[in-house]
């Protein structure tokens, strides 16, 4: 039998910490956490990007959050509460099972993507926040 991607996510989506757009405007407001967004440069064009949001295009995400890749990011740090978004939700909720396997045990996501965020009326940051 072939398993759907809808079948990955949902499966993901079961063993991982999912959170509400209040509960990660909470960590966005205390400061305490990396905020991740997985999306596609084209993607944060159109739609903006959570204030203060480390821009991490999935394709690239393993060998950011790595510490032992030559290509690792510091802003990705195992020890550090980490919380991964999307647009709607199913890239960030199948890569916080790839952070797991990478050793980051306080990871969770933004379940819904942006655009639960949008729909709860809180606000997203325009371009020249992520340009870099």
């Amino acid at each position: 039998m072939t398993t759907t991607i809808q079948d990955l996510v949902t499966t993901a989506r079961a063993r991982i910490r999912n959170l509400t757009p209040a509960e990660v405007e909470a960590h966005v407001i205390g400061g305490e956490a990396t905020i991740v967004d997985l999306r596609e440069p084209e993607e944060l064009d159109e739609h903006g990007l959570l204030a203060g949001a480390f821009h991490v295009p999935r394709g690239l995400l393993e060998f950011w959050a790595d510490p032992a890749s030559p290509l690792h990011r510091p802003e990705l740090d195992p020890a550090r509460t980490t919380i991964l978004y999307c647009a709607a939700g199913s890239r960030s909720a199948l890569a916080v099972e790839t952070l797991q396997q990478l050793g980051y045990r306080d990871v969770a996501h933004l379940d819904g993507g942006i655009e639960a965020w949008k729909r709860a009326g809180l606000p997203v940051a325009g371009l020249e926040s992520w340009h870099r």
